[in-house]
């Protein structure tokens, strides 16, 4: 161990703390430049702010290490890695209050969570009322305490929590690579690290740190479990303390981990057991060195799965969720960067390179070489897997992988720098220095470029063209034929109706997306695939299915009131005949041989496994008629009608 535990926990912290100061500075500054959409000048003005940081990084790299006190050292490597990734990632951005995906697709669910989160100090699932979470929320109710201490709306705040992440992430992964290697490589491997995530990973900014700090934590628990002698108490008690923080924040990733590290006890043991020590003493000693790391990941995971444990009786009455069932293009085939032809294909064909020939001798190859061959194992059980009609989303863990084997190309080419300058002539040492200097800059720039004007390109577009709950978006524009457009009326109208503020609220709704800027409640979740399975999504279905049937006001009101679950309060429904209405429904609604056209329609969706989409997507109507009562209240707002029950 090259940190010792002291000044490694002081580092995380301290460097955390700064990483944010940092970050959360140059983005109002960002915020500033106001410079409007479309244009290239926000990619030229990042390119060239990444550029500088890089250059004066490596430039100190390469010609000064030891010229500055430590403690300089160190915080103008905090500063200058929360910098690269800080300018890299906001600049493109700095005209929309949305981060890289706007508010479409899977980021609807995740501002709905920071919603969720900035609006209740308690843990609670994104959608459901009184129900325990299922999908981990301890990054997004961090994110809620960060949104309150700002004073925004959870939606608002997403973006620049998000963008402090990314940045803090890559102190803390250079911290742990100082744990295990010279400061230098460390430095190098924490900047691979942000490329590899910036090419592919900070696009889910809640699952980025987990799998940006993998392998520095699998080196440190192989080291661990092949130590001789009395067992590393707090190297195992930190491991512990990143597989619970992964049970918090990502579930998958945290999975991964403990079969990773099960497995490196499993060959440190049978190793020790081919060396000629006996089994059993063997299997207890595997065990007390994976005890300590499951009692501190278990205690951490409790803080926010025990709500869920105990509402579950998780031994008898655990419900199936749909989560896993997403089955993609990139999660079908095995993946294979490295035979990419691009730079960091490149990259990552020398870091295999380095992997298989260093494995044996190097603490760290071997380490390394250990999780790609998990993933690629997780890849083949994932496959097996629908045989029992799920998959394990192998193809999550590709973002590990390309951080993997990127590192492990730095690696290999510092190591490849070294043996040529130890048998060349002395006189040409600095040449070496000054060729690489100028590679590794120039090939950090490319990869930099990438990310910005290709990779990230397309979830750039669509922060500026989502709207916003205002009813425009980043560039301005209003259309009525948008639904996004109509938000802000909606609000304004559900409030009208009810009087309440909106976590008193309880919506059906045809717009999924009024919930990811207001902390209504909703009686269905967008997807079953989200959805949390104490929720019941099949039965709710089933429910709305009956209101459906209803043939007046009391038939439908005396459904809501015998509902197991609690009703909805405010239904929000499409008006197919309605002018801004879509042009399929306004042909559905002109068609006098459909009988649903005229009714108000519901979105509802279901599980198309193994189909992709995954989803399949279909519409319920309920009678107008039946809404035609005092005991309802309804106002159309373009597209849709607001109904509001009277009374409840």
């Amino acid at each position: 161990m090259r940190l010792p535990l002291r000044s490694a926990v002081s580092e995380l912290l301290v460097g955390s703390v700064l990483a944010a100061v940092v970050s959360l500075g140059l983005q109002f500054g960002v915020a500033r430049l106001g410079i409007s959409e479309p244009s290239f000048a926000p990619e030229a003005l990042a390119s060239l702010g990444a550029a500088l940081v890089l250059l004066i990084t490596f430039g100190l790299l390469a010609f000064g290490p030891n010229r500055f006190p430590r403690p300089l050292r160190l915080a103008g490597t905090w500063a200058a890695l929360s910098a690269f990734t800080t300018l890299a990632l906001a600049i493109p951005l700095q005209a929309t209050r949305f981060y890289f995906g706007g508010s479409s697709t899977d980021n609807g669910f995740r501002l709905q969570y920071m919603t969720r989160m900035a609006s209740t100090w308690g843990l609670s699932d994104m959608n459901y009322a009184d129900t325990a979470p299922y999908y981990p929320g301890g990054w997004f109710w961090l994110g809620g305490r960060f949104a309150n201490l700002l004073g925004w709306e959870g939606w608002a705040a997403y973006k620049p929590y998000a963008l402090i992440w990314v940045a803090v992430t890559s102190v803390v992964a250079f911290t742990l690579w100082s744990i295990v290697v010279r400061r230098r490589l460390a430095l190098l491997a924490a900047l691979a690290t942000s490329l590899a995530g910036m090419l592919h990973g900070i696009e889910e900014p809640y699952a980025w740190p987990s799998a940006a700090w993998l392998a520095p934590v699998a080196v440190l628990t192989w080291n661990a479990m092949r130590r001789e002698g009395r067992s590393p108490r707090w190297t195992l008690v930190c491991v512990g303390g990143y597989v619970g923080f992964a049970a918090i924040t990502y579930t998958l990733h945290f999975g991964f981990a403990v079969l990773l590290i099960v497995a490196m006890a499993v060959v440190a043991g049978a190793l020790r057991v081919r060396r000629g020590e006996a089994l059993w003493p063997t299997v207890r000693r595997m065990f007390f060195r994976l005890l300590p790391i499951g009692v501190v990941s278990g205690l951490i995971s409790l803080l926010v799965w025990l709500p869920y444990v105990l509402s579950t009786h998780v031994f008898t009455d655990n419900p199936r969720s749909a989560a896993l069932h997403y089955l993609p293009e990139d999660g079908s085939f095995l993946p294979v960067p490295m035979m990419d032809a691009s730079p960091f294909g490149a990259l990552c064909l020398a870091g295999v390179a380095w992997l298989v020939l260093r494995g044996r001798r190097s603490e760290v190859a071997g380490a390394m070489l250990t999780v790609v061959i998990a993933i690629y194992t997780w890849f083949g059980l994932s496959t097996l897997a629908l045989v029992a009609k799920t998959t394990l989303l192998a193809f999550r863990l590709n973002v590990i992988l390309g951080v993997v084997l990127a590192v492990a190309g730095v690696f290999a080419v510092l190591e490849l720098i070294g043996w040529v300058r130890e048998r060349v002539d002395l006189s040409y040492a600095a040449r070496i220095t000054g060729l690489a200097f100028a590679l590794g800059l120039l090939g950090a720039i490319t990869l930099t470029q990438g990310a910005i004007g290709s990779a990230l390109a397309p979830s750039t577009e669509q922060a500026y063209e989502d709207y916003y709950p205002t009813g425009d978006n980043a560039k301005g524009a209003r259309d009525p034929q948008r639904t996004g457009s109509w938000a802000d009326d909606v609000y304004r109208t559900i409030s009208g109706l009810t009087g309440r503020p909106p976590e008193q609220d309880l919506l059906l709704s045809t717009d999924y997306k009024l919930m990811s800027f207001r902390p209504y409640w909703g009686f269905q979740q967008e997807t079953p695939h989200y959805a949390n399975p104490l929720a019941e999504y099949d039965e709710r279905t089933a429910e709305i299915q009956r209101w459906t049937e209803a043939r007046d006001a009391d038939e439908l009101l005396g459904m809501l009131r015998g509902s197991e679950f609690a009703a909805p309060n405010v239904f929000v429904l499409r008006v197919q005949d309605s002018p801004v209405a879509s042009a399929a429904d306004q042909e559905r609604a002109a068609d006098p041989s459909d009988e649903d056209g005229r009714k108000l329609a519901l979105n509802l969706k279901g599980d198309a496994f193994p189909q992709l989409p995954n989803v399949r997507d279909y519409d319920v109507f309920f009678d107008p008629a039946v809404f035609d009562d005092p005991r309802f209240e309804r106002r159309d707002v373009g597209p849709y009608a607001v109904i509001a029950v009277r009374g409840r």
